[in-house]
């Protein structure tokens, strides 16, 4: 099955570039420098209306030996300028050897910035029970995406990897720069892949952590590496608790525990008195609410699930974490184009054979972004050509079920000389501070040395 796409950009080489005046960098506060560059709105129109992307720089802290510029992108989608300020100590490393650039994609912060209407709706359960709930959802998603291809304007319809990767090729023609040197964390790392399919001979060097595969259209095949992903972090969770007094489900058997939990819920929603007389908890709402990724979380998982067995579910109705910016599903639906409820249910049948206690959840993830967005151009996955391109090095994390291992290799074999890197960790390996990840990373920007082969790294420590 493949994801269906409409309205696809027909072509995968990129148009004819157009005119960049040289940037004017001004200071912007925090020690950032920030410029401005006009591109096509859209650029398979490229004579037509313009549109601002806004720059900052962090500068090298030498300029006289300093090897160029780096430009970043840290995924989302969504504004990069603000996270730069928030966050300049996880580059500052990278200023020993460049001039560190990030963008605000076109639509967000400093760029022309659409700021849409209605707000893009926030499901706390994602794991749709069913037809009718995820309709509803459906609709509240069409109303948004239909308000802000309204506000968008001459945006409407140019919001996706195909569009912001020749805004990069701008970039790097703006900031006079030979080739391209880039670092992209997930999904920066698909405008990575358009970047590298679109202009492969202008690319120097590049580093991509936590690949989000854009090169494989069979739905089932891109989906069954998150949920094995998913599932082997229930088991690291279930094999903690066993072996750790601190786990309240420590003398018994944390996954028939789970199983137990589940099934009750799915015939009766579980009491959850904290959250207010009459409230329950139901299946779907538990798997939506539960989090085996990250070891910190186990210890209250383990608690919250001890007392769900006991008949108070009140730990899953509580829900954490906050929606991503509007315009964030906008582009990765226009990059990940995802089929409706009836395709996505028969999906989760099949991932459930292999992966029967959480890692079938995998498949409902992008149904909550792209349920019911009206039509768009969109840019979808195809499997990628770039000759001419150099080496490119690709690191990934072992416990990370969004962008699973499994993404960063199938992308590496089909780029030519290409390495990946494994490693004891979970997403944005670079990002999070992973020392041993950050010394590859360092030594290939500056040098172009690879990590030897069959290299690995293990946890950070």
């Amino acid at each position: 099955m493949n994801i269906v796409a409409s309205l696809v950009i027909g072509a995968v080489t990129a148009v004819a570039p157009v005119t960049t005046t040289p940037l004017s960098w001004q200071d912007c506060g925090d020690g950032l420098q920030c410029a401005q560059i006009q591109v096509p709105a859209d650029w398979s129109r490229r004579s037509g209306q313009k549109v601002t992307i806004g720059l900052a720089k962090l500068p090298a802290q030498n300029q006289a030996v300093k090897k160029g510029v780096l430009l970043v992108n840290t995924g989302g989608p969504g504004e990069q300028i603000a996270l730069l300020r928030q966050a300049k100590e996880s580059f500052a490393d990278l200023t020993k050897w460049f001039d560190v650039v990030i963008f605000d994609p076109r639509g967000f912060g400093k760029s022309s910035v659409i700021n849409c209407p209605v707000p893009a709706p926030f499901a706390t359960e994602w794991v749709f029970p069913n037809k009718d709930a995820y309709d509803a959802y459906a609709a509240k998603n069409r109303a948004f995406g239909q308000a802000c291809a309204k506000e968008a304007g001459p945006l409407s319809g140019s919001l996706n990897s195909w569009q912001i990767a020749h805004d990069m090729e701008a970039m790097r023609r703006a900031l006079g720069q030979a080739k391209l040197t880039y670092l992209g964390n997930s999904h920066g790392t698909v405008l990575g892949q358009a970047y590298a399919e679109l202009f492969p001979r202008k690319v120097g060097r590049m580093y991509l952590d936590s690949v989000f595969d854009h090169t494989t259209p069979d739905l089932r095949t891109w989906l069954q590496p998150r949920a094995k992903a998913l599932e082997a972090n229930f088991k690291r969770f279930a094999a903690w608790c066993q072996s750790t007094a601190a786990c309240a489900l420590h003398d018994k058997d944390p996954v028939a525990v789970w199983d137990e939990v589940m099934a009750k819920a799915r015939r009766e929603p579980i009491p959850a008195p904290e959250a207010g007389p009459g409230v329950g908890v139901s299946d779907t709402q538990i798997a939506s609410r539960a989090g085996f990724t990250y070891e910190a979380t186990w210890e209250r998982l383990a608690a919250g699930l001890a007392r769900a067995q006991a008949g108070d579910a009140s730990f899953f109705a509580k829900v954490e974490g906050a929606p991503d910016p509007d315009l964030s599903r906008v582009i990765l639906c226009a990059d990940l184009p995802y089929p409706g409820y009836g395709k996505v249910k028969k999906l989760e049948d099949v991932l459930r054979r292999d992966t029967p206690h959480i890692g079938w959840r995998a498949v409902w993830l992008m149904a909550n972004h792209c349920a019911g967005l009206p039509p768009t151009r969109t840019y979808a996955p195809h499997p990628i050509k770039a000759p001419g391109l150099p080496p490119v090095f690709i690191a990934g994390g072992e416990y990370d079920d969004n962008t699973p291992t499994a993404d960063g290799r199938r992308l590496a074999a089909q780029l030519n000389g290409a390495r990946f890197l494994p490693a004891v960790g979970g997403h944005a390996l670079y990002l999070s501070g992973h020392p041993c990840v950050r010394e590859h990373v360092h030594r290939y920007l500056a040098t172009g040395q690879m990590p030897p082969r069959g290299a690995a790294c293990g946890p950070a420590k």
